[in-house]
């Protein structure tokens, strides 16, 4: 079978990015630029030249980025997304006539072997071009084209240095003969979203817990803590799920599957006969109410998230009146949440595999798009791996082509690939194994693979030190400086970064048993009370710590992280800074929090933008110190007990 025009000559292949074929969109946020390289080449030896097309998918007309050669028949360009939305973006090049004209014409200069047919040559190219010129360019080129043809019998140096001068190729550049030009067959996705999915800073709280002593906390008390959350210096608020809590095999205190009176059980087991998904249960308040805490949360600059649990109760409304969204054992009995040894009760899992699954995915959708009208717009997104896959792609598709500014982050701790495709369907964020990353080498190498490999196109990380369900061996045993350290790392090795509160800030470490990540009276199964004044807190330095984060824009991006080297294992040194360099951080944590850890860390100055010659002076944004430091090696020592961290401005 015959090409569509077998005159195109230029070949293009390992585009990137260009993630699984094409089938997935990259990520980016209003602002980021998309770097793209392709391998780009055509027969014989003539130049070439590319650009980049790229538009909003809604939108029929091409812009255009160049494309710069590297090495090897590799080349690059970049462009920058500038609205919310889906962009499709590809890559062109074709055979540069005139570029290879001018090369050839300086190497027959050198040799002397110029002729008039040359100068003729050059003056058709340049003619061609005029044609799709107007104005004062198309006036210039014509000129070009006269003053060769008429001077081509002459041997003339003033002729040669302006025809192959750089004026003339940037004009010829803007209108290049494109008639063979060969176009990448595929149209690649970007998904682009608001800052605020690359950029963002998550409290947890059970509004139950905000009530006085012996109360259950209502939306009122929760907008008398805003001031709180608001002088930690958090922006999106996630309250685990508000809706109506089932009584059939209710949980009591610290998963007890015997609950006594007054147990107000588990937020996640959804639904009674006072609603489902699209209600609220009543002791926390009323629509109105939460209406009005999203308000006034808004006039503290900060978000409500809420949770998104696709499962129920045994007494959701869902299960009277669609009893075919759930799997029915022999018995006739509908099986309920399990994960052995563990068992779940008060949950009934949604069955994905029903015949009724396009009603039901319409269902779904649509508690999205309720909770949309009631001005949330992010949601966390509770144990996606464990639904169909392409019901999230459908679902968050569907949503974001009206509301491209709604946030998906996936509560996924699961395997990496699972956790990954998830990422490509559709969220926004996602949990990590930062959890579980304690050690330098742990930290190091999870974080190159977050960062430094494709996975940074598609899967934005969001770090938590703790949640409702995960209180870490670490914290458990390292006391106040395991908390201080784990905030320090959490909220500046990634841009998005979250605690569970107060549980955090008072340094809660009490798990149930030893050897268990479940905490001891869990806030899941009961109301708690926190003193947020305890003698424990430190909440203080989580307010100075996200204040620098949103003073300094390195720390709101992942993809400039460098680990650097230091001779002790137990601390661990990384740098962050802006693409001009304008804004430069330097972190070093202690890892250990019983002991004083010291070392002399090696900093690469001339990669950093900094001159090996010069001193440079560190400002120590945790306490105000000042330090000037000198050459490429210098001593750090810390003791965990008085500050676990530095975070260092540095300039020059």
């Amino acid at each position: 079978m015959l090409p569509t025009d077998g005159r195109e000559r230029v070949q293009i292949e390992g585009v990137w990015p260009e993630i699984d074929g094409g089938r997935f969109p990259i990520k980016r946020t209003v602002g980021e630029k998309v770097r793209v390289e392709a391998d780009m080449f055509g027969d014989g030896h003539d130049m070439i030249s590319g650009v980049i097309l790229y538009r909003p998918e809604t939108s029929q007309q091409w812009q255009e980025a160049p494309l710069s050669p590297l090495v090897n028949d590799r080349w690059e360009g970049e462009f920058t997304v500038s609205e919310m939305g889906s962009y499709v973006y590809t890559v062109m090049g074709w055979v540069d006539h005139f570029k290879s004209w001018r090369r050839d014409m300086t190497k027959k200069i050198d040799a002397a072997q110029v002729g008039p047919v040359d100068w003729l040559i050059g003056a058709e190219l340049i003619e061609k071009a005029s044609q799709q010129a107007s104005g004062q360019d198309a006036e210039q080129l014509n000129t070009w084209v006269a003053t060769l043809r008429s001077h081509c019998n002459e041997s003339n140096g003033i002729l040669e240095d302006k025809a192959l001068s750089q004026e003339l190729a940037a004009l010829m550049a803007k209108y290049p003969d494109r008639s063979f030009a060969t176009t990448y067959e595929k149209l690649l996705k970007i998904t682009v979203d608001r800052e605020r999915a690359r950029f963002s800073t998550w409290y947890e709280l059970f509004p139950r817990s905000c009530g006085t002593p012996g109360k259950h906390g209502t939306f009122k008390d929760c907008i008398a803590r805003l001031p709180y959350i608001a002088d930690l210096g958090f922006d999106v608020l996630y309250l685990p799920p508000i809706h109506p809590i089932g009584i059939t095999f209710r949980k009591g205190k610290n998963n007890t599957t015997v609950p006594e009176p007054g147990d107000v059980g588990v937020p996640w087991g959804i639904g009674s006969s006072e609603g489902g998904h699209k209600a609220i249960h009543p002791e926390l308040g009323t629509l109105d109410d939460f209406r009005d805490l999203v308000a006034k949360a808004a006039d503290y600059g900060i978000e409500i998230a809420l949770d998104l649990a696709y499962q129920c109760s045994p007494d959701h409304p869902y299960v009277r009146e669609h009893p075919q969204w759930f799997k029915h054992r022999p018995d006739g009995t509908i099986q309920y949440a399990e994960n052995p040894p563990k068992k779940y009760q008060d949950i009934y899992p949604i069955d994905f595999e029903t015949e009724d699954w396009q009603n039901l995915w319409e269902e779904l959708k649509s508690v999205v798009l309720f909770w949309i009208d009631q001005g949330v717009k992010i949601f966390r997104v509770d144990n996606p791996h464990t639904k169909a896959f392409n019901f999230w792609e459908w679902m968050i598709g569907e949503v974001k082509q009206t509301y491209p500014d709604v946030i998906f982050l996936a509560e996924a701790f699961t395997r990496p690939k699972v956790m990954y495709r998830l990422a490509k369907q559709g969220f926004t964020q996602s949990y990590t194994y930062f959890t579980w990353r304690n050690t330098k080498w742990e930290l190091t190498e999870y974080l190159k693979e977050l960062t430094q490999t494709q996975v940074h196109e598609f899967f934005r990380p969001n770090f938590w030190p703790n949640t409702p369900d995960i209180l870490h061996e670490f914290l458990q045993h390292g006391g106040q400086p395991a908390f201080k350290l784990r905030l320090v790392l959490a909220a500046t090795l990634t841009a998005n970064y979250g605690i569970y509160g107060p549980a955090f800030e008072v340094c809660e470490n009490r798990p149930i048993r030893e050897g268990s990540e479940e905490y001891l009276n869990s806030e899941k199964y009961q109301i708690r009370e926190w003193d947020l004044d305890s003698p424990y807190t430190i909440k203080s330095m989580i307010a100075r710590v996200n204040r620098i984060r949103h003073e300094h824009p390195a720390l709101q991006s992942n993809k400039s992280v460098q680990f650097h080297q230091i001779d002790n294992d137990q601390i661990i040194c990384y740098t962050k800074q802006t693409e001009d360099s304008s804004d430069l951080i330097l972190v070093v944590v202690n890892l250990d929090p019983f002991h004083t850890q010291s070392g002399w860390i090696y900093l690469p100055l001339e990669s950093l933008g900094l001159k090996p010659d010069q001193p440079y002076q560190l400002h120590d944004l945790l306490n105000d110190a000042q330090y000037t430091w000198s050459g490429e090696f210098n001593y750090i020592e810390l003791n965990p007990h008085i500050t676990p961290g530095h975070i260092f401005s540095i300039q020059q």
